[in-house]
């Protein structure tokens, strides 16, 4: 994409909806000159790493644009300064695996299976064992007895042996992804426990789960992207002051049909 097109449509598409770039500043809590850059196409000013992909889709939700239209084309445009790959040296080829390598994985694959096999057997014989004996308890119950003219009545029935009932599925797990573009102080607590509260440098990415909620505090909210489940979350607070978040499932949304999480 020639430089200048994704910037051009950005600010055509705000300005087409009388939008400034202080009220997006101020709805979308991206700090000014970040937009700027966006429009000018001045890449040097983004942060890296998922920040600038953050920024276009929050900007595209807050005009009503197509998410992953808009995040295509900024992608397109940030690949032309993307610099190519140098060709491997004759000696610096990478060196073919050993021959056992195959050997080890196919004894490994075997073995897998065997005790998956095994272990269906088992688990069959439990349940077959288990059915059998339930069945027997009931046929050597007691039945009722039958008054003299009700003698056509059956004597009693059993109803049929209900199946083990299946376990609820295990809650889902959540996982946190934090980067930061620039040093601040910044304070984790994952399900009621203190993980982290510490200075933060600039560029440094972190991961945590937990089962229940995390409890995010940063310094600086425009220094920190959040990720919940491989799903942007929106800054903490306005740009250059502390703000706070709690994150929990409720927070997870439902993809659009058709369209691809980043």
């Amino acid at each position: 994409m020639a430089k200048g097109i994704f910037g051009e449509r950005l600010k055509r598409e705000r300005e087409l909806r009388e939008v400034s770039v202080d009220e997006l500043t101020k709805s979308t809590r991206i700090s000014q000159r970040f937009l700027e850059a966006l429009e000018n196409e001045d890449w040097g000013k983004l942060p890296g790493g998922v920040f600038g992909r953050a920024f276009v889709r929050t900007v595209a939700r807050y005009l009503g644009l197509d998410e992953e239209a808009l995040l295509a084309e900024y992608d397109l445009a940030r690949g032309d300064i993307t610099p190519t790959a140098k060709p491997l040296k004759p000696e610096e080829r990478i060196p073919s695996p050993p021959k056992w390598v195959p050997v080890v994985a196919l004894l490994a694959l075997l073995a897998l299976l065997a005790g998956l096999v095994y272990a269906g057997r088992y688990a069959l014989q439990r349940y077959t064992a288990r059915h059998s004996s339930q069945q027997s308890s009931a046929s050597s119950a007691k039945p009722a007895l039958v008054a003299p003219g009700n003698a056509d009545q059956s004597l009693g029935s059993s109803g049929p042996t209900p199946l083990p009932s299946l376990e609820a599925p295990a809650q889902l797990i959540l996982q946190l992804s934090l980067s930061t573009s620039a040093a601040t102080h910044i304070r984790l607590v994952t399900d009621a426990t203190l993980v982290l509260d510490a200075e933060v440098p600039a560029g440094d990415t972190r991961h945590f789960t937990a089962h229940q909620q995390f409890q995010i505090t940063a310094a600086d909210s425009s220094a920190v992207l959040l990720e919940l489940n491989g799903q942007a979350m929106p800054p903490l607070g306005a740009p250059g002051a502390s703000g706070t978040m709690v994150l929990s499932q409720k927070d997870l949304r439902q993809a659009p049909s058709g369209n691809s999480q980043p």
